[in-house]
């Protein structure tokens, strides 16, 4: 969607900080032991107490409120009774609507102990982020979030998952601009407009190039295998910068 008053930036900073502190407490609460089902149902619990519906259950059945993916999964992983341990890499995935308006974030988190490699791919990714948030504004070229992306992975010596894409969102979970790079892509000849909103969410890896599905219709894995993670904000390109939706309540 493109943002056109005030109502409803307010309205889409509302479900963004949703978003984020329902992502914010999954991260806090979680911990060795506990099963990938126990997370999201902390999860569901602060959407449903901010009167806020699981995008994913909602829009396409999804069996979960949200998407909890552990090591070898980078995404969609379905909660279950898969008990996470101590050294995994846990990727959350929180989409939720409220009021008619959708919001979208992620991130990945390491379980200690963990090795350095894993400490600094998550770091990386971070940087990722920022590095591709960065080049969102009106009238900015979308081709420049995959180039600044792109050169950044290539320069720490990452690769990056080049068929899981950001997305326009606001009114609906996914929606137009669809398939935005966060790779380069010489193809892309699109603008951002003023007021539009869409997720930047780059998927930093180990050597993966793709992401594969498995048993379920859900679950995706990375092809080669290798450890993956992916942070991700909503944002609106204004006339100065990027205005981030999903940060957690102060």
């Amino acid at each position: 969607m493109t943002v056109s008053s005030d109502d409803e930036l307010a309205a889409l900073k509302r479900i963004g900080r949703i978003v984020a502190d329902t992502l914010e407490m999954m991260g806090r609460s979680l911990e060795p032991g506990m099963t990938t089902r126990e997370l999201d149902g902390i999860g569901r619990a602060v959407l449903e107490a901010a009167g806020a519906r699981p995008a994913p259950e909602m829009a396409y059945a999804f069996p979960g409120a949200t998407c909890i993916s552990v090591n070898e999964e980078i995404a969609h992983g379905i909660p279950g009774e898969r008990r996470i341990a101590a050294g995994d890499l846990v990727n959350i995935d929180v989409s939720a609507e409220k009021d008619g308006y959708f919001a979208d974030t992620g991130a990945s988190f390491a379980v200690p102990p963990v090795t350095r490699a894993v400490e600094r791919l998550c770091r990386d990714g971070r940087r990722a982020l920022w590095t591709g948030l960065r080049q969102v504004g009106a009238g900015k070229p979308i081709a420049g979030i995959g180039r600044a992306v792109g050169d950044f992975a290539r320069k720490n010596g990452y690769t990056l998952v080049r068929n899981l894409a950001s997305h326009g969102v606001g009114r609906s979970l996914h929606e137009e601009p669809t398939e935005i790079a966060t790779w380069p892509d010489a193809s892309e000849r699109r603008v951002m407009r003023e007021g539009l909103v869409f997720t930047v969410e780059p998927f930093l890896s180990l050597g993966a190039a793709l992401a594969e599905g498995g048993e379920d219709a859900w679950t995706l894995y990375s092809r080669p295998k290798a450890l993956t993670v992916q942070y991700e904000h909503t944002v609106v390109a204004s006339r100065n910068g990027p205005l981030v939706l999903t940060m957690p309540s102060p």
